[in-house]
């Protein structure tokens, strides 16, 4: 099998080292804190300034964290939520995350873009939380893509809940530190 029969991407080491503590995070606000860390700590990094992961609602453990990969990965999907959906489904051994019956939760340093919105009903997640706005990640430049403008309705009505500005300043200020260091705003042209 060649390298181009297979699709695969590379875990930074800090990043799967949280990933085995699988810590429990008992509080909202701290689960979010949790992210937001992720995404400065990826910003300092050279990654992207985004952060999501993937907690079980009942027991508040992190089953995944994921981080943009975009730019080290050199692949468009590699989007936070999309990294922490990936590691979740393999780390349960399902595509569905409700497989089992308990409800899991995407926790997301920003609102979801277009791509990363649709992934969240396909992958089963029963309560998505967020940090900062679609309008915070366009004020540095990023292209959040077209979705439904009450997005967090559509979702609602897919039984999903959704939290809106969880923690926004303390998320939106990453995204500050992220254009301060002249990071890529990665989208096509």
């Amino acid at each position: 099998m060649s390298e181009h029969d297979r699709i695969s991407f590379d875990i930074p080491p800090w990043l799967s080292a949280i990933n085995e503590q699988a810590p429990t995070i008992p509080d909202p606000v701290g689960r979010m804190e949790f992210v937001i860390a992720a995404s400065t700590n990826n910003v300092v990094r050279g990654g992207g300034p985004f952060a999501a992961a993937i907690f079980d609602v009942q027991s508040h453990q992190l089953i995944s964290l994921g981080v943009n990969l975009v730019l080290q990965q050199k692949c468009s999907v590699l989007h936070a939520e999309m990294v922490a959906i990936m590691l979740a489904q393999r780390q349960c051994g399902a595509y569905d995350l409700n497989f089992d019956g308990r409800a899991r939760e995407l926790v997301s340093s920003s609102e979801p873009c277009a791509m990363c919105f649709g992934a969240i009903p396909w992958a089963g997640l029963r309560r998505l939380v967020c940090g900062s706005r679609d309008s915070d990640a366009r004020r540095i430049g990023f292209d959040e893509g077209a979705k439904v403008s009450d997005w967090s309705a559509a979702l609602r009505r897919r039984g999903i809940e959704v939290v809106e500005d969880l923690c926004r300043d303390q998320a939106a200020a990453v995204l500050d530190l992220y254009a301060e260091r002249g990071g890529d705003i990665y989208h096509p042209h």
